[in-house]
């Protein structure tokens, strides 16, 4: 009776099976029935959706690929295995405790501002700021790059102005229209005036003389950047290469190259000389010291993070009242905090 009872549920077990097995083999094949339907232009055209259903059928049902024709068995092989890995990927995500929007925005500026540090650097950062957070965290938010790091324009050009003066010269129209020749040299790294000079009849020899008060001993910049004027001539750069600088000539009619200094003409243009009527020489020396040091250790500048070449101190409320200082004969004004 007993032998008769399990050859009775094997047998029952193995109908069930087999009827399985057959509806499975059903569905597999009016689904690859209902993909060569969609086919154009003799290619099949497969949807995310028919790649589930085949590593499901695959799951459930090894045998599927016996009867699968439409693709290569490998290829649904390779598709569970993908599946596999983005589900442990998403399992490992979310079993890992996320971090405030705040504390990932810092990860992505200091990485975004500082392309040569890795995960181990800003990890140490923010440390030392008390914020405790893993590496691998940190690695997580940080700004994914292609290639090696590299810093940004604005880094690099930085890192070199401190090696790069210019010169420039403008014409100033006195008062019995005269035309006097100023001549400004420009430090590219604090946008600072190292030397103005003034006069009637620029020379090879009075040129040559400027830069080399500008830069006593051992003070010259690398690189020395101006136009194609005719005063350079052979005896200045002559001069200027045995100060060990090295000539930098911009383009014909590309004033847009030597930027910095004609920005400063154009201050000194609209700041001070479009409202003076220049008497003569020697006024208009005086007029340029009293700008250059207003230019120097008043004006704030946008490059430099409103900060003057000279940089100025902060005064705190505390220190006293605000009180006017003139400067440039009245044009402009210093404020500054007097003690009570």
């Amino acid at each position: 009776m007993q032998s008769l009872l399990s050859e009775l549920f094997s047998w029952l077990a193995c109908r069930f099976r087999g009827r399985a097995e057959l509806e499975l083999e059903v569905i597999a094949l009016r689904h690859q029935l209902a993909v060569l339907r969609r086919q154009r232009s003799g290619r099949s055209q497969l949807f995310a959706i028919d790649r589930l259903i085949w590593v499901w059928l695959y799951r459930v049902w090894p045998r599927f690929l016996n009867v699968l024709v439409v693709v290569k068995p490998a290829t649904v092989i390779q598709w569970h295995r993908q599946g596999f890995r983005l589900y442990w990927r998403w399992r490992s995500k979310s079993g890992r405790p996320s971090i405030n929007r705040e504390l990932r925005d810092l990860i992505w500026q200091m990485s975004e501002a500082n392309p040569l540090w890795g995960a181990p650097r800003i990890h140490g950062e923010l440390l030392k700021l008390g914020i405790e957070v893993s590496q691998a965290t940190v690695a997580k938010y940080m700004v994914r790059r292609q290639g090696a790091p590299s810093p940004s324009w604005r880094s690099f050009l930085r890192n070199h102005a401190e090696g790069i003066a210019a010169i420039d010269m403008f014409v100033v129209a006195s008062a019995s229209f005269r035309l006097l020749y100023v001549m400004i040299i420009l430090a590219h790294d604090r946008r600072k005036i190292m030397r103005t000079a003034v006069t009637e009849h620029p020379s090879e020899a009075w040129l040559s003389r400027q830069v080399t008060e500008a830069f006593p001993w051992d003070t010259a910049p690398p690189y020395l950047l101006r136009d194609r004027d005719a005063s350079y001539g052979a005896y200045f750069r002559k001069r200027i290469e045995v100060m060990g600088i090295k000539d930098v000539v911009t383009a014909p009619r590309s004033p847009w190259q030597n930027p910095y200094v004609e920005r400063v003409i154009g201050s000194i243009r609209r700041e001070c000389l479009d409202h003076i009527v220049i008497f003569n020489e020697r006024h208009l020396r005086r007029v340029l010291s009293s700008y250059a040091d207003y230019y120097q250790r008043t004006r704030t500048h946008l490059s430099l993070e409103k900060d003057c070449p000279d940089s100025r101190p902060i005064q705190h409320r505390s220190v006293g009242r605000v009180v006017a200082v003139p400067r440039v004969g009245g044009l402009h004004h210093h404020y500054e905090r007097l003690a009570a």
